[in-house]
């Protein structure tokens, strides 16, 4: 039997990469359809018949920043339907990870992970357990690991059970809301190294070669960071980068 497969992502290359991803991962015989928004991933789930019918998909991964909307609201959505939910994206941290697993998300894989880790993330599906990058399984432990402890992690409960809580992202040892930190704070590790090499002007190319990742995930990376320091070039960026001692 055929397994109908959705890939919600905006970027083609991202698109195309993810779609060797899945075809390396299972044996079974895949029917893939690619889309780069919502709109269209809505009228193919409707096209089968609604996010519950019978023949309708049975694995959808969902990139998270979408050019018509989150790629939450469609996690939300998708919520009565039995197919295997997974976010592909590039964001590790928490303000990401979690409210994803709230929605629904039944598995959290890095674009940026490499194409064997990828893979095999995704077979763990037909063990029954949840495909997470390793950097989110070590944030779960993290998240799950009482404070300053040096004990085992607290073991995780493969349907994310333990996730139902609402999570506050900015908050002290005792749990008490903190304001969040200025933008700029807020850029993952990688995100940091992509604006250093970026300010000391090294190009696209040169940034993925030196980092060894794909031309494509950097500049993902770049328009997340402009996104974040509301900046629109490379010249505003390297002046922030200069003041936070990046450069």
């Amino acid at each position: 039997m055929t397994v109908k497969v959705l890939i919600i992502e905006d970027n083609p290359v991202a698109r195309s990469f993810l779609c060797r991803v899945v075809r390396e991962s299972f044996s079974d015989a895949m029917e893939i359809t690619e889309v780069g928004d919502l709109e269209n991933a809505r009228r193919q789930v409707a096209k089968q018949g609604g996010p519950a019918a019978e023949g309708s998909f049975k694995l959808i991964l969902v990139d998270l920043e979408l050019p018509d909307g989150s790629g939450m609201e469609m996690l939300s959505e998708l919520a009565g339907s039995p197919a295997i939910k997974i976010v592909t994206t590039l964001y590790s941290d928490d303000d990401h990870l979690f409210p994803a697993l709230q929605c629904g998300a039944d598995g959290y894989l890095l674009k940026e992970d490499r194409f064997e880790v990828l893979v095999e993330e995704l077979q763990r599906i037909v063990r029954g357990q949840p495909p997470l990058s390793p950097a989110i399984a070590r944030r779960l432990l993290s998240h799950f690991r009482p404070t300053g402890s040096d004990t085992s992690p607290t073991p995780l409960n493969s349907g994310f059970g333990g996730l139902s809580s609402a999570h506050a992202p900015f908050a002290n040892s005792r749990g008490v809301a903190l304001d969040p930190p200025p933008e700029w704070e807020r850029l993952t590790p990688r995100e940091s190294e992509v604006l250093t090499y970026l300010s000391k002007g090294f190009t696209i190319k040169e940034i993925a070669n030196l980092m060894g990742i794909k031309w494509f995930t950097v500049n993902d990376h770049i328009k997340s960071i402009y996104k974040k320091l509301n900046v629109s070039s490379r010249a505003e960026a390297a002046v922030l980068a200069s003041k936070q001692g990046l450069v």
